[in-house]
């Protein structure tokens, strides 16, 4: 490779990096922050399933990519119903969950540190089960159950707390509340 060629190559890949923090900077813009109110309220069960829930689930997955998350909650953007998108690492498939419930936990936990799209620059350690049984449905309506473990299983209880209005601090020991809240307050 000639050095045209690799000061060529290093300006497009630092024109990708500059890109991808665009995109990830505009997809928080559209996730509601810390400490908007909607983050604290439970979401309504999903009663219907047609081309606006298709088009919801879809604009869900893209801000999540974007913002360059692993889930993302529809009251994180604002929309009390009850589904969520997750992709626990690149390998996995892409899921939107419906009406999502956990009918089973492992009682096996792992602390471990978890961040959130809606707490920028926070992270808190949290006890999670190991493995959990999700139920839903998927955005067809077709009944979905998944059998999930260590870093999948922590991004849905994480999800699905925030159907539930239930934040990671709620979930986190009372120093690192203390800490996050002063790094929040900071940011404001």
């Amino acid at each position: 490779m000639s050095v045209e060629e690799e000061i060529r190559e290093d300006g497009d890949e630092r024109v990708r990096a500059a890109e991808v923090e665009s995109r990830r900077r505009l997809a928080l813009t559209q996730i509601r922050q810390y400490p908007d109110a909607v983050l604290r309220l439970s979401a309504n069960e999903v009663a219907q399933f047609d081309g606006d829930l298709v088009r919801l689930a879809d604009r869900m997955a893209q801000l999540m990519h974007d913002a360059r998350g692993v889930g993302l909650a529809a009251t994180q953007i604002g929309i009390l119903q009850r589904l969520f998108v997750f992709q626990a690492s690149d390998e996995d498939e892409l899921r939107t969950v419906v009406n999502p419930r956990i009918t089973a936990r492992s009682s096996a936990t792992e602390v471990a540190d978890e961040g959130c799209l809606s707490l920028q620059g926070v992270l808190v350690p949290v006890e999670r089960s190991l493995e959990v049984t999700l139920e839903g449905a998927d955005v067809n309506g077709e009944p979905l159950t998944l059998a999930l473990e260590e870093h999948a299983a922590r991004v849905v209880q994480h999800e699905v707390d925030h159907l539930d209005g239930v934040l990671m601090l709620e979930r986190t020991d009372g120093e690192s509340r203390r800490r996050a809240l002063a790094l929040l307050r900071r940011n404001l």
